[in-house]
């Protein structure tokens, strides 16, 4: 398949446009030719030189992630970039990238595979950004403690080295959840308006252990990586079907 389609398959997908503007990350193909063709599509969570290497080693020639190598403007292209780029061309992959798409998609984002572990129903858009929502919110049919939805989530989670810490700050009985993967911790106010019984994201700022404290709000910080990596599983499994072999990635941060 001509790298120009499945880009185009992916861009509509994730709804890819509705972020320009909000994002700043370069979402979309960022290395390579719309004229290539793909007949193996590696999917990792990190664009780094061990993610690049391991897609080379099994013949990928497209490498799809969640975190690319532009941010922004790049005015220069030296350093870790640079080794990333040739490692890339060198080894003739295509990077393609998406990076609040994945977090938002209500299907096949990162908080929607989360929600799915957690079974929520009622799901509603969460995590408002600029117009956008980039996470999920919705309840539980029976109730978790705090320490119990902990140790399920760290028993799901591909945490590495990592762990799942707990601010047991608020309500005994869970049921109503927000969550917002990677560095969600900007959200907890949204979770606190929507009176919600607790936050999860991957990390936060060292403010939100007194902010979700004087609020009186559970938070589980599960990981930045451990979070994200439902979003690029999923669309692997929906490559796939298009006929085009694919391989997940793993290469856990800890972090």
């Amino acid at each position: 398949m001509k790298t120009k389609e499945i880009v185009e398959r992916l861009d509509g997908l994730l709804y890819t446009e509705k972020f320009e503007g909000i994002d700043s990350s370069s979402n979309g193909l960022q290395i390579g030719s719309n004229e290539g063709a793909v007949n193996h599509i590696a999917f990792a969570e990190d664009t780094s030189m061990e993610t690049i290497q391991d897609a080379a080693d099994i013949g990928a020639n497209m490498l799809v992630v969640h975190h690319g190598i532009a941010w922004g403007e790049m005015n220069r292209i030296t350093g870790g970039e640079y080794n990333r780029i040739k490692a890339l061309i060198d080894a003739d992959i295509s990077l393609y990238v998406s990076h609040l798409p994945l977090d938002a998609h209500q299907e096949f984002g990162n908080a929607a595979g989360l929600a799915d572990i957690l079974e929520l129903e009622g799901r509603e858009p969460f995590g408002k950004l600029k117009g956008e929502f980039i996470g999920i919110a919705g309840e539980v049919k029976n109730p978790y403690t705090p320490e119990r939805l902990r140790s399920l989530l760290a028993g799901e989670l591909d945490t590495g080295d990592g762990s799942v810490k707990l601010l047991k700050f608020g309500s005994e009985k869970i049921g109503k959840i927000g969550i917002v993967t990677g560095a969600g911790g900007d959200w907890l106010g949204e979770a606190v308006e929507r009176k919600l019984d607790v936050f999860i994201t991957g990390e936060g700022k060292a403010r939100i252990y007194h902010e979700a404290k004087e609020e009186n709000m559970n938070v589980i910080l599960a990981g930045h990586y451990a979070t994200e990596t439902f979003g690029v599983i999923s669309l692997s499994e929906v490559v796939s079907d298009w006929g085009i072999k694919t391989t997940y990635i793993s290469r856990p941060t800890g972090l």
